[in-house]
């Protein structure tokens, strides 16, 4: 079909890495759930609506041994994609304009294919061709990222949606349209009294847009097409093209803080063994806005008790730091943040504080096996609920690769190529675990474009002197140094 321009080459729409739509994440969970998912570090993956590649450039910048696919309708994001492959030099990704309509079979099997921000936001006959090239192009044990906006919570973004259309009715820059409609939403809260309820909901979805950059808010919010769907709506549409709920990109939280303590027993009382209707009453309990669910080929059989072998196969990581509990022979673990937990636990007090030594690096169970002899851990007792109760909370990670990671601070540290050339455009940076680092201090992002592997700690102090001639060398030696320590943590550092 003939293309035209696109919106998004009127207003750029930003670009950035989403960490649920890695391989990685992916992999985990279509472990987790007793697949066998192709492995990381070769795999084939296709984004789809791929913008600018911000998400995938970084992925084919890890993994040099797999292939990364992306389409797009813009012309220009895609192009400023592909000048930024040609100045990485890399070779294992390409992204071309092109319809979702008028791609097909030609394009190959793929490992794990990626739709993010784009079924509710496009035509009928497009989201029905984007579940159909799924099931077209999806490998065997092939895994499916889709996000979507949903109901019940669907209801207030259609009702300020319906809101900010009005006010920018008549306005045909789309950036002036955009901050009009964002005023408006402000006028509206203020004219309510303080406390009002319908004032708070319009706060809470105002922050919630307002943390995006420019261009976020209309393309989200005020496109053409704004479709929320029910879970099981989606869920049922997947199915009519041969696949299933695999899972969200995510493990269930932990119990919802709002719900009353037999709230999740009532659901499941309700729903039985329906994984879909247990799901969808949740959303009806959390009002739930929006998903980002994994689907697979529906002839795949699943597993949903987390079968104690699948552990065996995966990596652990932990940034928690420790310090001694009010308890004798507790330990309290803190994740940056507020994330807090108290534990007396033998195999949790020794896995967690051996992980915190290794971060960013991941382990498998096999190299903390001697670090875990005598606390009683293993796999076939308590040893896989133990660990799926660390990972929901948030205290461990799963990965299911080892990522490019410094171990230590070499003498010469080395950022991504990547990485820097993102901190020199655009000011942000995606860390080696395809996560957003953005280094507010200005020390900080010189220091980290600097990183190119061939300067030692003398180089770095000289260019890092000429850069900023006002400091001391005393405050830039223990700047650097500083600096290192954070961006190592960050895992911006290659091994």
């Amino acid at each position: 079909m003939p293309l035209v321009q696109d919106p998004y080459d009127v207003l750029p729409y930003p670009g950035f890495p989403y960490p649920q739509t890695h391989p990685n994440r992916l992999a985990v969970m279509g472990i987790m759930h007793g697949l066998s998912p192709a492995p990381v570090e070769s795999c084939r993956v296709l984004e789809i609506g791929c913008n600018e590649g911000a998400n995938l450039i970084p992925m084919a910048y890890t993994l040099p041994e797999s292939e990364f696919v992306g389409f797009d309708v813009a012309c220009l994001p895609v192009e400023r994609g592909q000048a930024r492959i040609r100045e990485l030099g890399l070779k294992n990704i390409r992204l071309f304009r092109a319809h979702l309509l008028g791609v097909g079979s030609e394009l190959g099997r793929f490992d794990y294919i990626i739709a993010h921000g784009f079924y509710a936001w496009v035509p009928e006959p497009v989201r029905d061709r984007l579940l159909a090239l799924c099931a077209e192009l999806l490998a065997p044990q092939g895994i499916a990222f889709v996000s979507y906006n949903t109901m019940p919570g669907g209801h207030v973004r259609l009702m300020l949606r319906d809101m900010m259309l009005h006010r920018a009715a008549g306005i045909a820059d789309l950036a002036q349209g955009e901050t009009e409609a964002l005023h408006f939403l402000h006028w509206l809260a203020e004219a309510r009294a303080e406390n009002d309820v319908y004032r708070s909901l319009i706060e809470t979805q105002l922050q919630r847009m307002e943390r995006r950059k420019p261009g976020g808010t209309y393309h989200d919010e005020m496109s053409a097409v704004y479709h929320p769907v029910y879970f099981r709506q989606f869920v049922g549409h997947a199915q009519q093209h041969g696949l299933q709920y695999l899972s969200e990109a995510a493990l269930p939280p932990p119990t919802d803080p709002c719900f009353q303590s037999q709230t999740l027993s009532a659901v499941q009382s309700q729903a039985g063994e329906d994984i879909v209707q247990q799901e969808q009453l949740l959303d009806f309990l959390r009002i739930r806005m929006y998903r980002e669910t994994l689907l697979c080929r529906a002839n795949l059989a699943l597993r949903r008790d987390f079968p104690a072998e699948c552990f065996a196969k995966l990596r652990y990581a932990s940034l928690a730091s420790s310090a001694p509990g009010e308890t004798p022979n507790a330990r309290v673990f803190t994740l940056p943040g507020t994330i807090k937990m108290e534990s007396n636990h033998p195999a949790v007090i020794a896995l967690l504080e051996e992980l915190a030594k290794c971060w960013p690096l991941a382990l498998t169970l096999d190299e903390l096996a001697p670090r875990l002899a005598g606390t009683g851990f293993a796999l076939e007792a308590d040893g896989a609920a133990l660990l799926i109760r660390l990972a929901v909370s948030k205290m461990i990670e799963l990965r299911a690769w080892q990522a490019p990671l410094a171990g230590v601070i070499s003498e010469r540290p080395r950022a991504s190529a990547c990485a820097r050339q993102e901190a020199r455009a655009f000011g942000h940076a995606t860390t080696l675990l395809h996560l957003t680092m953005t280094p507010e201090d200005p020390k900080v992002r010189t220091l980290l474009e600097l990183l190119d592997g061939a300067r030692n700690r003398d180089e770095l102090l000289s260019a890092m002197k000429s850069a900023f001639p006002e400091d001391s060398v005393s405050d830039l030696q223990e700047g650097i140094e500083k600096s290192l320590q954070s961006l190592h943590s960050a895992a911006m550092l290659e091994a």
